[in-house]
């Protein structure tokens, strides 16, 4: 991993794993991390991530990138390059270990004419929505199929055919031969494959017109690459048993072990691919990368680091129990992580002009700050100090609400790293706005107050002669409920307005006027800001990673 390693915490999956390898019943650890190349990664991803290669380091086995690709109507070469992307990203390496599914067709359909010739599966000529008649419910059994005494050999020829794309789609279907009266629906004659005419596959091309199901495909493509380990959220749990069943009826080489935990459910924002898919195509969000998406790829145009995921994974624990995850976790974890290590700047992100009255208009003086207060290693810079300066609107109050510690006329502030200044006049346009305070400057008050004179408030400001105009985008949460569309409402009606705020005339101090995308710092007294990717020379652009502290539904204080 590229960045400091985080402390890894026990839990129940590397409990087993520790016995299995103390006890000699695996040699080495062998993981997997099988994303469908549907989609792009979201957080709830990075728990799989974190969890499968990391273990895998702790091990010193090995963890593969496998690509589930049997859908290839809803799969496409983006989607593999964004994942590969992503899991760089978040420090993990592959190797030579990446596999493909479809890598492992030709084996499939094999192990499928075994399943046949042994009297295990059968061609069904069912349609969907009769199979699902046929499946029952919870509390009543199926109906058994009425091609489920097909004989072998003409199971055999059907099949093989159906390879040969004699048949359209929807035709017919390969289905094992279990138990339709079984108490776990899965088991239930499930179907192992469909056929799928006029789709181009991305790594098989139009070789194939017959496509296997997860739940045949998982399994033997587990056992055929030798992984000890499957690990897989709790909702596949009820699969387990047909895990199991197509590895015991096969001639597999192994038997891998399949182990479930919780998912990861986050606050105000949603994780299943479907309706991440909806937000996309609808445009609610500019595409997967909106830093507004919990995608990895937007959580990385945020301003996230992998760190900061790595150990927010670290922190939410590997658990049997489904819960909802605060986002304040989350956001907690990168305010440690860019407090550590973002250089600090100023910024003004609704200028408001002070001119200093007693300062020669030809002033240009230099301020000397350091650039973290923690860390002398990031050095100081200089920034330009002259008789015109901004500061933030809501850093002045002309008429003042109780406790306010900012400007207020005949007040006194200090300006960060700089004077303490007192303002004598607020200047009004026509219609009563105000556009400019004129303020008188100490200039013996540079880094100290003299004669024991306090100043409670300390804002920030910028040289109006030297400071950048930049575009600065204010990012907040997506929904504006915990739990978007609770209670089957839709989701989209809980999609927050104000997700987004655009502001065009902010001024930066010249130090970030190079900064370069993807750089961080924190705006001092605004919160953590990444450079974004449509940044220019002509007009920097800052995303909002996280405030200071967790204001979500608080006024500004």
């Amino acid at each position: 991993m590229s960045e400091t390693q985080e402390t890894p915490r026990t839990h129940f999956i590397r409990q087993i794993i520790e016995s299995d390898l103390a006890s000699g019943k695996h040699a080495r650890l062998v993981t997997r991390f099988p994303p469908e190349p549907n989609g792009y990664l979201h957080i709830g991803h990075a728990k799989s991530i974190v969890l499968n290669f990391g273990l895998a380091q702790a091990f010193t086995g090995e963890c593969h990138l496998r690509f589930d690709d049997t859908n290839p109507h809803k799969e496409n070469l983006e989607f593999v390059e964004a994942i590969k992307q992503d899991v760089r990203w978040l420090g993990f390496d592959w190797g030579e270990r990446v596999y493909f599914a479809s890598d492992y067709f030709e084996q499939l359909y094999a192990f499928a004419i075994e399943l046949i010739e042994q009297g295990h599966a059968y061609v069904c000529d069912l349609t969907a929505e009769e199979t699902r008649l046929h499946r029952g419910t919870l509390t009543e059994p199926g109906r058994d199929s009425p091609y489920r005494n097909r004989s072998i050999a003409e199971n055999r020829d059907l099949f093989t055919r159906m390879r040969a794309g004699e048949f359209p789609d929807g035709a017919r279907t390969l289905r094992a031969r279990i138990d339709m009266a079984s108490p776990n629906i899965n088991l239930r004659d499930p179907v192992l494959y469909r056929i799928k005419h006029g789709v181009v596959h991305h790594q098989t091309g139009s070789a194939w017109c017959l496509y296997p199901t997860y739940d045949y495909t998982h399994p033997i493509s587990d056992a055929l690459e030798g992984v000890t380990h499957s690990l897989c959220t709790l909702e596949f749990e009820d699969h387990r048993p047909l895990y199991d069943w197509c590895l015991e009826h096969v001639s597999v080489p192994c038997q891998p072990r399949q182990i479930e935990f919780s998912r990861l459910n986050l606050e105000y924002t949603v994780m299943s691919k479907r309706r991440l898919t909806e937000l996309v195509a609808e445009g609610h969000v500019d595409g997967w990368g909106d830093p507004r998406m919990p995608t990895l790829a937007g959580l990385r145009r945020r301003g996230y680091t992998p760190a900061a995921i790595r150990d927010f994974c670290e922190r939410v624990g590997i658990t049997k129990s489904d819960n909802l995850v605060e986002m304040a976790l989350l956001e907690s974890a990168i305010r440690d992580d860019l407090d550590a290590h973002a250089p600090r700047r100023m910024a003004v992100l609704r200028p408001l002009k002070v001119v200093l009255i007693n300062d020669p208009e030809s002033l240009v003086d230099s301020i000397e700050a350091r650039n973290h207060p923690k860390d002398d290693g990031l050095g100081v810079r200089s920034i330009p100090f002259s008789r015109e300066l901004y500061i933030d609107q809501t850093d002045f109050a002309e008429n003042p609400p109780k406790g306010f510690k900012r400007l207020v006329p005949g007040g006194e502030v200090r300006l960060r790293n700089a004077y303490v200044i007192r303002c004598e006049e607020v200047i009004k346009d026509g219609q009563g706005r105000i556009v400019a305070l004129h303020a008188w400057v100490d200039h013996d008050t540079l880094g100290r107050d003299p004669q024991g004179r306090k100043v409670k408030g300390v804002i920030h400001w910028v040289s109006a002669d030297h400071a950048r105009r930049a575009e600065v985008r204010l990012y907040d949460r997506l929904f504006r409920t915990p739990v978007p569309g609770a209670g089957n409402a839709d989701f989209r009606a809980d999609i927050n307005p104000d997700s987004l705020r655009v502001l065009n005339e902010a001024l930066v101090e010249p130090a970030l006027a190079d900064a370069l995308p993807g750089e961080r710092f924190q705006f001092e007294r605004e919160g953590y800001f990444v450079v974004d990717p449509d940044t220019s020379a002509e007009r920097p652009v800052f995303n909002l990673t996280v405030g200071l502290r967790d204001t979500w539904g608080k006024g500004r204080s």
